[in-house]
């Protein structure tokens, strides 16, 4: 069946979004080499295509399809240079591969069946296979577990690629066998993301305002440390464990941090002045936290 331009549109849109999450993660395991990198990306590119010629695809099926991936692949990367840190570099895209391939060649076979399963899913999300779809995650946690637990890590290069293969391997079988649930999990998130997608237009104006009181409690807070600190015979703050007067971008930064209550400890309060207006905004930054979310609930009756 010809595909007419929106279907055409949402292909593109679909794809270019799996891939530049995708491009985003492999740019950041570059460390592992341009190969595997780039090997990331064609696999993307593999799932989404195999994936759309399945699935009637649109963007949010995209979107749970490129964050399955590139937690796939993050995970890969982790274990990988925990358990097989001296592999062979070349084979290490075909472990990489080999469950996606399996994965989407399963679908491609069962692809009558696994439409038909798509296709009821749309328009709501059903939970109750939950248990199913834990299960497979459970036996692949293990496979990882097992593989980061061995000893094949002080092995030579040679036994830890063989190891590698069997991992993926098996990872590929549990991939095969859970087709159906996986495909169920991905069409239950496109479902929730499209009941949330619909919800943000109530959350906009809350989310702005909140974003406007941000905004100008950070502001007025941060030109209140930089005024206090210049005027002052002596610096106010400790900027990575020396004694130093605070510029207009590093009082912003303070008092971002300090609204946000993230507390990175690079720029430290000395004064007694300066620590009772800190802990002022670190109070007020509560205040609007719960603001934020009263609005944002009652936004949910509206």
């Amino acid at each position: 069946m010809a595909e007419n331009p929106t279907q055409r549109r949402t292909a593109l849109h679909s794809g270019a979004m799996t891939l530049g999450l995708m491009l985003l993660v492999a740019a950041a395991a570059g460390g592992d080499g341009w190969l595997f990198s780039v090997a990331a990306l064609v696999v993307a590119g593999l799932a989404v295509g195999g994936l759309y010629l399945v699935f009637p695809h649109g963007p949010l099926f995209a979107l749970g399809v490129a964050n399955g991936l590139a937690v796939y692949m993050c995970l890969y990367v982790v274990i990988g240079r925990s358990a097989f840190p001296h592999a062979i570099s070349w084979t290490l895209p075909f472990g990489f591969l080999m469950p996606v391939a399996a994965f989407v060649s399963t679908c491609w076979l069962k692809r009558g069946e696994l439409v038909a399963l798509a296709s009821r899913g749309l328009d709501d999300a059903d939970l109750t296979h939950l248990p199913r779809v834990m299960r497979w995650l459970l036996m692949c946690g293990m496979v990882g577990v097992l593989a980061m637990a061995s000893p094949f890590n002080r092995q030579g290069p040679e036994s830890q690629t063989m190891v590698l293969m069997i991992a993926m391997a098996a990872i590929s079988v549990i991939s095969v066998i859970a087709v159906r649930d996986v495909v169920r999990l991905l069409v239950d998130v496109a479902a929730i993301l499209t009941m949330v997608t619909a919800r943000i237009r109530f959350l906009v104006v809350p989310m702005a305002t909140y974003v406007s009181l941000f905004t100008l409690l950070a502001t007025s807070f941060g030109c209140l440390y930089r005024i206090a600190d210049a005027l002052s015979e002596g610096p106010l703050f400790q900027k990575l464990g020396h004694m130093g007067r605070l510029d207009f971008s590093e009082a912003l930064h303070f008092s971002v941090v300090t609204l946000a209550t993230v507390g990175y400890g690079d720029i430290l309060p000395i004064d007694d002045g300066v620590r009772i207006l800190a802990t002022i905004e670190m109070v007020v930054g509560q205040l609007l936290l719960l603001f934020g979310f009263s609005e944002i609930m009652r936004s949910r009756k509206a």
